[in-house]
């Protein structure tokens, strides 16, 4: 019974942190709006500098999950996939058995529990390059490999304080995603399609109005516009021939020790990434040429050396090297002082919404009437 109730908690690792992230959605967009209309008359920084507040604290609480809460393994010894699958396999067949209740096969499995399992633990994060010390308002460039890239950002946003300033270019079809959508866009994301010509006129626009009203910039972007995986060949080729000619990529981040599919979110938070490698290459404005010609040639170099970097990571013929980017890693620890407060304040306001019927009918407003409406904005104005 003790040993089935594990097995159904490892199974549901990434289940808890996707209900509470969803769940305090609807508390979150009521925060935000009741500030939006209260701000409608003030001046758009003060507005801005709420957002920003608001902004933090969620993505501080998205935080708590993937920074403090990913599967790794005890003891430090790299287990492959397979042998988790066997494992976890072999498990499940003497509970089925009824095996379990003989007190030697109890204790047979917990040695093999004990052994094999992962558990919850603090993600490591390994920093190359230039780390970042302080805030500033910053463009990152990064390559794409999986669903949790705009994790990673953010990873390196709160390391910079800058959390509350992070804004993203995101594909299109995202918008319509029920309450975040039209958030994103409020808080200064761009949305932009993929096969459609680019607007950078709209784009200059949305820009300029955060200039205007002062608010700091943190923004990051994808440019290879999706994810690599390594059994896609056409599409890499196609990839790899377009960055070539128009996008550099910085940040140049790494899930995993071998070039595979990096893991999704869900892989992510269960136990498929132990380790994080990030290589940070900070470039200053000045060294940026202005003109279209010289900056075309300037990003296909920084794209070569992004591709060095990667070659090295993943088939370095010295084993020495292999793994790990070149220079000095940092780990780079995050205090929980920075995450469990933004937890418990959000998902304590939405118990308490929760344990009213008033509290409940709003919430279930807000989820209808907020997604309605948001997607109805977007379609107009994003």
């Amino acid at each position: 019974m003790l040993l089935s109730l594990v097995l159904h908690m490892y199974s549901m690792c990434c289940v808890l942190p996707a209900a509470v992230l969803l769940g305090t959605a609807p508390t979150y967009v009521l925060a935000w709006g009741a500030w939006r209309l209260l701000s409608a008359f003030l001046p758009s920084r003060f507005y801005q500098a709420v957002d920003d507040r608001l902004y933090c604290i969620y993505q501080s609480m998205v935080l708590f999950f993937f920074e403090n809460c990913t599967g790794v393994q005890m003891g430090g010894e790299n287990m492959h996939s397979t042998h988790r699958s066997k494992t976890e396999n072999k498990v499940r067949e003497l509970i089925k058995e009824g095996i379990l209740e003989q007190l030697a096969m109890q204790r047979r499995l917990c040695l093999l529990v004990s052994k094999n399992l992962y558990f919850l633990q603090v993600l490591k994060i390994l920093l190359y390059g230039d780390l970042p010390k302080n805030k500033e308002n910053i463009i990152y460039l990064a390559n794409h490999q999986s669903t949790v890239d705009w994790i990673v950002a953010d990873m390196l946003a709160i390391r910079q304080n800058a959390l509350g300033h992070v804004r993203y270019v995101l594909k299109d079809g995202l918008k319509w995603l029920p309450l975040y959508g039209c958030y994103f866009s409020q808080h200064g994301g761009i949305y932009v399609k993929r096969s459609a010509k680019f607007n950078e006129k709209e784009m200059r626009k949305k820009l300029q109005s955060y200039i205007n009203a002062g608010a700091p910039m943190y923004l990051v972007i994808f440019p290879e516009g999706t994810r690599y995986n390594p059994e896609l060949t056409k599409v890499i080729s196609a990839s790899q021939t377009f960055a070539a000619q128009e996008v550099a990529f910085e940040g140049t981040v790494d899930d995993k020790g071998q070039r595979k599919e990096a893991p999704s979110m869900a892989e992510f938070l269960c136990k498929e990434c132990p380790k994080i490698h990030i290589h940070i290459d900070r470039i200053d404005k000045k060294d940026v040429p202005e003109e279209q010609v010289y900056m075309k040639r300037w990003l296909h170099e920084r794209f070569e050396i992004k591709d060095k970097l990667l070659i090295e990571f993943y088939d370095s013929l010295d084993p020495e090297r292999r793994n790990k980017f070149p220079g000095e890693s940092v780990n780079s620890k995050l205090s929980l002082k920075k995450t469990l407060p933004s937890f418990l304040i959000l998902s304590g306001l939405t118990a308490g919404m929760l344990m009213t019927e008033a509290g409940r009918k709003l919430y279930v407003k807000t989820w209808i009437y907020g997604t309605l409406i948001g997607c109805l904005w977007v379609s107009i104005k994003a």
